[in-house]
């Protein structure tokens, strides 16, 4: 009787329900054909999260942040999301059409070092935002909304940040 009162609790409670959309859309790792469909979307950007299989914070972020509903559906609306394993060694295309490895692209030419990194790319493959370490839903949401409307051009996420309190 103790076990099935047990599953019944487990089930039903909301926090171990798990969310039916992902947050990251499916990638082949080629960005360039990424940038394509983002155009051929209508997006404003695409958003990737760099991680390291060990990192605590990434799995935070993800446990905490990349699974609630209002999250994903801000970011789905505006951007394709994908994630790079900061030391993975799966080939892929960058944005400028070189074959590469996620370790080369998140070291050489995103200067990932520390995890998680939370960088947006306009549709030429340019970086326009980018933060090191764990957001709370309510700050990634904010970031999600810096970049969606420009904010970027004018002014840093933390700025940004001060102004909307």
């Amino acid at each position: 009787m103790k076990i099935i009162l047990f599953l019944l609790i487990f089930l039903v409670n909301p926090v171990n329900a798990q969310n039916s959309e992902t947050f990251f859309d499916e990638n082949f790792h080629d960005y360039q054909e990424n940038l394509a469909d983002a155009r051929e979307q209508g997006k404003v950007a695409i958003f990737i999260f760099f991680y390291l299989d060990d990192c605590p914070f990434c799995h935070i972020m993800r446990r905490k942040v990349l699974n609630q509903t209002e999250v994903i559906k801000f970011y789905k609306k505006h951007f394709l999301n994908y994630e790079v394993d900061a030391e993975g060694a799966i080939e892929m295309v960058d944005f400028n059409g070189n074959e590469t490895t996620q370790r080369l692209f998140s070291s050489k030419q995103n200067n990932v070092f520390a995890t998680p990194v939370l960088a947006f790319f306009d549709l030429n493959g340019k970086m326009i935002a980018y933060r090191t370490g764990f957001l709370t839903k309510e700050d990634f949401l904010l970031f999600g909304q810096f970049v969606k409307d420009r904010h970027y051009l004018t002014t840093n996420f933390m700025r940004y940040k001060r102004k909307q309190k």
